[in-house]
């Protein structure tokens, strides 16, 4: 199968090397030149685990090739599919601008019968007015589909190849058809493929993230419920976890979500709820207590030290919104980082992946740690904001060698507070009571 995949970006380029590895001839098309330059030199844009073995797997085969011409690519395929950012807007909705831009270049290279697949995260609606625009610039016959993608960065190749579920919204039971055909290789354990109409496949996208968002709001506005009333929250999801009816998936306590699709997608549902005179109620509080738990690690740094943070030296590890990508957007980290630079602390920070992302943003504002220990050289204390696995099980006799005090800030509940306290340090993490000697100021 012949498929033009417009968009490398994460999405595109995940999803058309997918396609490529099941033996489809898949072109990448983008309009950034250096970028695809890059792809056509093997060198990957984004981190995500596996991704650089497949795109170069596939693109010695010949299954996989990137290119700028978006007519050639659209022209020979009978499948086009569009990955385009949906950057949120100024008011919180999903900005369209680049879709508009493509489907307008697309247009006059469409034959008959050709497949366009939404795979961008698009407001409800979107499906039909992308049809309609094409009526006005294309007399051909054309099907347009959506097929929301439900990829987890880190995990992503693994979640394509063998996914939950795969959706697709259809007008057409052939081309339902269509699509279940390309998808067969990865649905060979009977996982279900779910057609539906397209505004019910664009809702599917939304409602999925909104309420994935949900769960981990809640479970952080019960932690700080916990901490205030001497509860451990550890104990508590474990207690509602067993419950059939809850279960334990996105019930970790931290400081908030990030990345390139919870927040923007809450928000956006937000909007399209109250466009229909709906008040987003749960949306909204879902979004309020998140950005407030991006406050959490300062706040508890703040009731320590008395607010006096002039001249400290803070370590910082994790800087990715979460573990196993490069991916810095709406991370919580950017935002301790931001309030202890305000309080004029200096920061010293660490991650195995995002720490040029963070460079290129922050340049000389920050020190950069080759290795996790050396962020801890002279620091008053470390503050954990992204849960990699490295993090998990260091040396803690070298970490308190370092520090200039042993004191850490833990928004990722990675350690045993009775260890900590063993161990002499000041220790404040997520939903349970802080340990030590955390009556002290440390300067």
């Amino acid at each position: 199968m012949e498929i033009a995949m417009i968009g490398a970006g994460y999405v595109g380029l995940v999803t058309g090397t997918c396609f490529a590895e099941s033996g489809n001839h898949v072109t990448l098309v983008d309009n950034d030149q250096s970028k695809i330059e890059r792809l056509n030199e093997g060198v990957i844009p984004i981190y995500e685990p596996g991704l650089q073995e497949l795109v170069l797997r596939n693109s010695r085969a010949g299954r996989l090739e990137f290119t700028t011409d978006i007519a050639a690519a659209v022209k020979n395929s009978p499948i086009v599919y569009l990955a385009i950012g949906t950057p949120q807007g100024r008011d919180g909705s999903a900005d369209l601008s680049a879709l508009w831009s493509v489907v307008d270049s697309i247009a006059p290279h469409i034959d008959d019968d050709v497949i366009i697949v939404t795979k961008s995260t698009v407001p409800v609606g979107t499906n039909q007015a992308i049809f309609e625009q094409l009526r006005l610039l294309n007399n051909k016959r054309y099907h347009v589909a959506s097929n929301p993608e439900f990829l987890k960065e880190g995990t992503a190749i693994n979640d394509f190849m063998y996914p939950d579920r795969v959706v697709v919204g259809v007008r057409d039971d052939a081309v339902s058809e269509a699509l279940q055909e390309l998808y067969s290789p990865f649905l060979r354990t009977d996982k279900p493929f779910l057609s539906m109409s397209p505004e019910s496949a664009e809702l599917t996208k939304y409602v999925a993230n909104a309420l994935l968002a949900t769960k981990i709001s809640f479970i952080n506005e019960m932690a700080n419920v916990c901490e205030k009333m001497g509860g451990d929250i550890n104990d508590v999801r474990r207690g509602i976890g067993h419950d059939q009816r809850i279960g334990f998936a996105f019930l970790f306590p931290g400081v908030g979500y990030g990345g390139s699709c919870f927040p923007k997608d809450v928000r956006a549902l937000a909007v399209m709820a109250k466009n229909h005179d709906l008040p987003p109620t749960i949306l909204n509080a879902v979004d309020q207590v998140n950005d407030q738990q991006k406050n959490v690690l300062m706040q508890k740094v703040n009731e320590h030290y008395s607010g006096s943070l002039a001249g400290m030296r803070f370590a910082i590890w994790g800087l990715a919104f979460k573990p196993k990508t490069d991916d810095i957007r709406e991370a919580p980290a950017l935002v301790l980082i931001d309030q202890l630079l305000e309080k004029g602390a200096s920061v010293c920070v660490f991650d195995p992946e995002a720490t040029e992302n963070v460079r290129s943003d922050y340049g000389d504002r920050l020190d950069y740690a080759e290795q996790a220990m050396d962020a801890l050289q002279g620091a008053n204390a470390l503050a954990i904001n992204t849960e990699w696995d490295m993090f998990r099980h260091p040396d803690f006799d070298e970490m308190k060698a370092k520090l200039a005090s042993p004191t850490i800030f833990d928004g990722r509940n990675l350690y045993d507070p009775a260890q900590m306290t063993a161990l002499g340090f000041t220790y404040y993490s997520i939903g349970r009571p802080p340990v030590g000697n955390d009556s002290m100021v440390e300067a």
